[in-house]
């Protein structure tokens, strides 16, 4: 892999890239990473007690989150260090993932993909001690060229012990447009690519890749900062294994990895026999891919048996035009996502939590993307998410939600800022209503299932960086769905703008309506309507919009879809929703039923309402259990 290769014949991958039925990334594929050690005594064969276990599992998970720290302390982006948009992992020598630290929850499976694609492309014996790789080819980085990632090996006594990795966005490596791409139609436009490049060599920098991403980035000081702020990362978990193994020595970490893999694996094991055993096929649309304006179909089935749980994409569209083609790696982490709520989501992961996994996804589809597709906008993971939700739920109605906003509305300024002169591009993640359940209301306007480690970008961070003014931000009426249950509300913001620039609207699910259950109502999608109340008022999803001073852009994020039958809901409910603002008196009349309106206070101020009847349970925990 690592020799020289002449340009590729047209229609063709380089060499060194998996061809579409290279068996590494078939259509079947174990998405759990739970592979024997090689060569390891088992644990039997190290004594060891409870106590070492948990200490060295404890110190492990801290590792990881001493990474963490270290990363939102360092880093230049705000999409990093207010956002939390990055992934922390940490590995055994056998590239089994053994402690990670909260961040985007698909970020994480993607990192056990793009490692073990990172170190058979460099090479296990081309990793020395200081060494520092970056990926982001898509194909084998489960992610955008924007979702850098960085792993360095850890080495003990001169053994290579493990392995550690840093994902996080970079807002800019030379793409055909700044900011985000939303129209790519291949790789190639979409950002400088690094396979598996080594960024520090025995602990010094590569001082002409550096400088090469440098003049590769319309904002180098940001992306340099985030580069380093990585690496930052990367030292602190490499000092901190370190320390474990010099304390322990490699024998007992390494029976204590595969005790706690081994017991997350049966602890998975048992949760998928607990579950319903059955098939279940469900099927939702993306508005499009960004070029040809078409809605794509999404189908998946997922069965559980026989000890397994095969989530199979048989039924999807094939490999689109424009850049919603999800890389396999990105696949396999939005079904890792599904997969541990359902089974295991009280526990640490690791890599045994993933044993009875197995995602199906033919090459060159829209879930098993293939070179030279388009991946920039992976919004086609979040709609994923909720459409496996979906399929479950029809087996499993009682632990599972109604749809949580379908997806993630997100929205950027590109612009140059009048202050300094400066490029900028701020981005935000806002939230939408989760969905009600067979016990309580969704909660509203949270940040997406697919990223509830997240955060939203602060107001005063957005005003200060960009040119957008925010006139209103309060909660939208009536968007969440009804039902015996309500879905949570999504929100409503009022955006001016104080500077000339590009706005980006990325949703791709304002066609259509999330999904409800057992009789409830479907809420509001996502809408972004660009320069309302004046003749070039339009409603658009995706879409890169010029905007000059004065101009405005409103966004209404989607409600959590309703369970069970509005009629049902306790009136006292209701009436609370109404003095709360969450649903208009025309729906409590007309949907919930109910005419006993006068006596309540004036909207937004429920504090004199008495809590009776299903108005004291728990609201708002959104849990998939």
């Amino acid at each position: 892999m690592s020799e020289p290769f002449p340009g590729p014949a047209p229609g063709s991958p380089p060499p060194g890239r998996p061809a579409a039925g290279d068996v590494r990334t078939g259509g079947g594929v174990p998405a759990g990473n739970g592979v024997p050690a090689r060569g390891r005594v088992p644990a039997g064969g190290v004594p060891i007690d409870g106590a070492t276990v948990e200490v060295v599992r404890s110190h492990l998970t801290s590792a990881a989150e001493e990474m963490r720290a270290t990363l939102v302390r360092t880093a230049f982006n705000p999409v990093i260090y207010e956002v939390r948009d990055f992934g922390i992992s940490v590995y055994d020598a056998d590239l089994r993932l053994v402690a990670e630290s909260t961040g985007l929850s698909r970020f994480l499976g993607a990192n056990d993909y793009s490692i073990r694609k990172g170190v058979e492309y460099v090479g296990r014996e081309n990793l020395h001690p200081g060494d520092v790789v970056l990926l982001n080819y898509p194909y084998w980085n489960a992610a955008h060229a924007y979702d850098a990632t960085l792993f360095s090996p850890v080495f003990h006594g001169g053994d290579l012990v493990g392995f550690l990795c840093v994902r996080a966005h970079w807002m800019d490596l030379g793409a055909k447009d700044p900011g985000y791409v939303l129209d790519s139609t291949d790789m190639h436009q979409e950002g400088i690519i690094f396979p598996g490049t080594k960024v520090f060599s025995r602990g010094e920098p590569n001082r002409e890749i550096i400088e090469l991403i440098r003049f590769n980035s319309r904002m180098p000081d940001l992306v340099i900062g985030d580069l380093n702020a990585q690496v930052a990362a990367l030292r602190t978990g490499e000092r901190r294994v370190g320390e474990l193994y010099a304390r322990y020595g490699g024998a007992v970490v390494g029976a204590v990895v595969d005790t706690v893999i081994g017991a997350a694996a049966r602890s998975a094991a048992e949760a998928v026999a607990r579950l319903p055993q059955g098939s279940w096929t469900a099927v939702d649309w993306l508005d499009d891919d960004g070029v040809t304006g078409d809605p794509i179909r999404m189908q998946v089935t997922v069965t559980v048996g026989d000890g397994r749980f095969v989530v199979d994409f048989a039924g999807s569209a094939g490999a689109v035009a424009g850049p919603v083609n999800l890389p396999l790696g990105a696949t396999i982490a939005t079904c890792r996502v599904a997969f541990k709520a359902v089974t295991t989501p009280g526990e640490q992961t690791n890599a045994g939590h993933f044993v009875p996994l197995e995602v199906r996804a033919e090459p060159g589809t829209l879930f098993h993307a293939v070179y030279p597709a388009a991946t920039f906008t992976q919004w086609t993971g979040t709609v994923a998410l909720e459409l496996i939700y979906k399929a479950l739920a029809q087996g499993m109605p009682d632990r599972l939600p109604a749809s949580s906003g379908g997806d993630v509305p997100g929205f950027m300024m590109v612009g140059v800022h009048p202050d300094t002169g400066q490029m900028f591009a701020v981005s935000n993640n806002d939230p939408v209503g989760w969905g009600a359940t067979p016990s309580h209301d969704g909660m509203n306007a949270a940040n997406h299932l697919c990223q509830t480690q997240a955060r939203t970008t602060p107001v005063e961070v957005l005003e200060a960086r960009t040119g957008m003014f925010f006139e209103r931000v309060e909660m939208r009426e009536d968007s969440g769905g009804a039902g015996r249950f309500r879905g949570g509300v999504g929100l409503r913001r009022d955006i001016r703008f104080v500077t000339s620039g590009e706005f980006l609207s990325v949703i791709k699910k304002t066609r259509s309506r999330p999904w409800a259950l057992q009789g409830g109502l479907e809420p509001e999608p996502n809408q972004v309507v660009v320069f309302p109340g004046t003749e070039r008022e339009q409603r658009v999803s995706t879409k890169r919009t010029k905007v000059e001073i004065g101009d405005r852009i409103t966004l209404l994020t989607a409600g959590g879809g309703g369970h069970g039958d509005p009629r049902e809901r306790d009136p006292e409910l209701v009436r609370r929703d109404v003095a709360e603002g969450y649903v208009s008196r025309a729906a409590a009349r007309e949907i919930y039923g109910l005419d006993d309106l006068d006596d309540l206070p004036a909207a937004g101020d429920a504090r004199d309402l008495p809590v009776t009847g299903d108005a004291g349970r728990v609201r708002g925990t959104g849990s998939v259990r």
